[in-house]
């Protein structure tokens, strides 16, 4: 199990935004080809975005642009956006009340769980997605 990959495909599409920001909007299919996937979850993570106000795209309109300068914009809002769980770890439902184990693992897990969720979040809000979009330039044109 992952966390799931509309994370990346997000933080892909903003940075493509950023990228093409003096050209004409770049649309769903074109950014699906630079992505690797269909352009329906282009168009629906674009959606996501949109609703964070992250992106701004007009119905009937090929093309979408970025609401607000990635200087004010951190992995954290991005993982916000599209995530659709609130928490990154999930302890099963039904362990065994009568098992030692079972009856302890929540209250075992749930701090460490918690834990590890402020750490993923305090590093994602410490990168913005210029940085970001600065390292990917660098990388592309060493």
């Amino acid at each position: 199990m992952k966390i799931a990959t509309r994370f990346s495909v997000a933080t892909h599409i903003l940075s493509l935004l950023e990228l093409t920001k003096n050209e004409d909007a770049p649309t769903s299919e074109w950014m699906a080809g630079s992505v690797g996937v269909n352009a329906v979850i282009v168009r629906n993570i674009t959606g996501q975005l949109k609703r964070a106000g992250l992106v701004d795209s007009r119905q009937g309109v090929a093309g979408a642009r970025l609401a607000k300068p990635l200087t004010d914009v951190t992995l954290l809002d991005v993982y916000r956006a599209v995530e659709m769980e609130d928490e990154l770890f999930a302890i099963h439902e039904n362990p065994n009340p009568d098992c030692p184990v079972g009856a302890n693992i929540q209250a075992t897990l749930e701090s460490v769980f918690r834990e590890a969720q402020h750490a993923l979040e305090d590093r994602l809000g410490q990168t913005r997605l210029d940085q970001v979009v600065t390292d990917l330039t660098a990388r592309a044109n060493p």
